[in-house]
């Protein structure tokens, strides 16, 4: 696999990932991920990317939960 911005080879390891949302902040230390061994881009396949986006969908409900409770 090549990078797509400087088209050097990508190494399977982990990488962190970080979101901030307006009322929290989530940091993953450990995901699956591509990455640059050139300039360290970062790319998550699907598998990651869907657990991600579902983890996010679930603090969204909760943290509206706990704001409503506040």
């Amino acid at each position: 696999m090549k990078c797509m911005y400087c088209y050097a080879t990508m190494i399977r390891q982990s990488a962190p990932f970080q979101i901030t949302r307006p009322h929290y902040h989530v940091t993953l230390e450990s995901i699956p991920a591509w990455t640059c061994s050139q300039c360290g881009e970062v790319y998550f396949e699907t598998p990651e990317v869907e657990a991600i986006q579902n983890l996010i969908e679930l603090l969204e409900v909760q943290s509206q939960v706990l704001r409503k409770a506040a």
